[in-house]
């Protein structure tokens, strides 16, 4: 998945899919080593995509007055 524009949903389901093949006991070793450096990858992608759309969500809070503001996502 290397140089093309790549979602979370196909970074996630590549993960998987790594998964599976480093989990089969007839994936050669060298072959998993790669396997393992692509999924090192795709999870620091996946962490960062992660932190970019918490930073985007809006809370909305509604006030006394019926009016709502717009409030930073903050995380817990």
């Amino acid at each position: 998945m290397k140089n093309t524009k790549k979602t979370y949903e196909q970074a996630l389901k590549r993960l998987e899919q790594i998964t599976t093949l480093m989990e089969d006991s007839e994936t050669p070793l060298e072959k998993s080593a790669e396997l393992y450096k692509e999924a090192i990858d795709l999870a620091v992608f996946c962490s960062e995509k992660l932190t970019n759309a918490e930073g985007e969500i809006i809370v909305l809070k509604k006030e006394a007055d019926n009016v709502f503001k717009r409030l930073k996502f903050e995380g817990e």
